[in-house]
């Protein structure tokens, strides 16, 4: 049976932080020509199941809400967008304090690092967001991680992988290796294929 990587999306969420990501879990690493079986689906969750607009404009109806997420699944990833500044995402703070107990791969990208920053969940690990400032700015008082924090796209440790908003593809490249979701050398080729484009992908190809 496959296991859930479960997208947490917020109204105005960014579309692009997610769509490689769950693109490669739902389709394969190398997109209908994975090395093995599928071992992972995407499904969405939100505070309720109402459809939540992203910023594109397209509407999504999410598969879970708060009460009826499901209690094993293989990560949990905040999508960022415009809507984390909102009193009611405050309700999805004891499910990420939940899937980090149950060691649950964790992830946030953009406004979805600003979150985990803002419970203190990213105090007591290597991390990364839109620069520090703006992320000490923004998370507030609970946030006292800064000399973990690392200038990078993208940092992973203890299974918290964060990004800025401009990292979607490292960001979906070290969740990719972090649930062994394919060969490295696969998850490699996936992330220069959309990194480098096609042409140049295919000079490094020989």
């Amino acid at each position: 049976m496959k296991k859930e990587v479960i997208f947490v999306l917020i109204d105005g969420f960014a579309d692009w932080e997610s769509a490689f990501l769950a693109a490669a879990l739902n389709g394969g690493v190398t997109l209908m020509q994975n090395s093995g079986e599928l071992k992972y689906i995407a499904k969405t969750m939100s505070i309720t199941k109402e459809p939540v607009c992203s910023i594109g404009g397209f509407q999504v109806i999410p598969d879970y809400d708060i009460d009826t997420m499901p209690a094993d699944y293989a990560a949990l990833v905040l999508i960022g967008g415009t809507g984390w500044n909102s009193e009611k995402v405050e309700l999805l703070a004891p499910l990420v304090s939940k899937a980090i107990e149950r060691k649950a791969v964790v992830g946030g990208i953009c406004m979805g690092s600003v979150y985990l920053g803002m419970h203190g969940f990213l105090n007591e690990v290597r991390h990364t967001s839109n620069t520090l400032d703006f992320l000490k700015t923004m998370a507030g008082e609970h946030y006292t991680g800064e000399a973990r924090y690392v200038e990078a796209q993208v940092v992973s440790d203890g299974g918290i992988v964060t990004s800025n908003g401009s990292g979607y593809l490292e960001f979906t490249k070290e969740i990719l290796i972090l649930l062994n979701a394919d060969t490295l050398e696969n998850i490699d080729a996936y992330y220069n294929f959309n990194k480098l484009g096609l042409c140049e992908f295919m000079k490094m190809q020989g």
